[in-house]
């Protein structure tokens, strides 16, 4: 991955970064990942193909790129809830309805969108892997507090967090989220995350 990518320091290439992100998401998000490509963004931004180059090595790179920045918002916001007020019990509790919350709402506000997220899963990349990891450390540390005041039995609070995760998943994975939308025979997001805490507890 070329160093743009990775956290730029440089004022001036951090502006023309952040413009091809945003020309590529709004793309991506206007036609789709699929239909979109290079040129499209150097089109949009008024600069010749090879400018985008300077900055990302191909459009997987930006894609990729775009993606990481969706799930930092993700990971804010999830952030927020795991370090709110309350008990673990309560902090859980919204952290996992946040997850959801950002989920359905971001994820799949409308099919391009979803395909972006979709096209990242299939080829596994690290960004979705990362964002992954740092949840589960999130979620253990809240865990790990909830262990330390009694609320929860003792127990390895990495394995737990991870099962948490595994619990709840169609609640954070955008495909489960939307295959489960409409069926009425799932379980609601309320019961699946007491059923999840419950477990914690025994």
């Amino acid at each position: 991955m070329s160093e743009a990518a990775d956290i730029v320091t440089d004022p001036a290439r951090q502006e023309n970064v952040t413009r091809i992100l945003d020309s590529a998401e709004r793309l991506f998000r206007h036609y789709g990942y699929g239909k979109t490509n290079v040129a499209d963004i150097a089109r949009d931004l008024g600069m010749s193909p090879a400018n985008i180059y300077r900055f990302f090595a191909s459009k997987v790179e930006i894609h990729q790129a775009v993606c990481a920045r969706m799930l930092g918002t993700c990971y804010r916001l999830t952030y927020e809830a795991c370090h709110s007020a309350g008990s673990a019990s309560d902090r859980l509790r919204r952290y996992a309805h946040t997850h959801y919350e950002w989920t359905r709402d971001t994820m799949l506000d409308q099919e391009k969108v979803h395909e972006m997220v979709v096209v990242a899963i299939e080829r596994d990349w690290h960004v979705i892997e990362k964002h992954i990891d740092k949840i589960h450390d999130l979620v253990a540390d809240v865990i790990r507090e909830g262990i330390e005041a009694g609320e929860f039995v003792e127990q390895d609070p990495v394995v737990a967090s991870r099962s948490f995760g595994a619990a709840i998943v169609i609640l954070c994975h955008p495909q489960m989220v939307a295959q489960c939308l409409a069926k009425q025979n799932r379980a609601l997001p309320d019961d699946l995350i007491e059923f999840a805490i419950r477990a914690l507890k025994k």
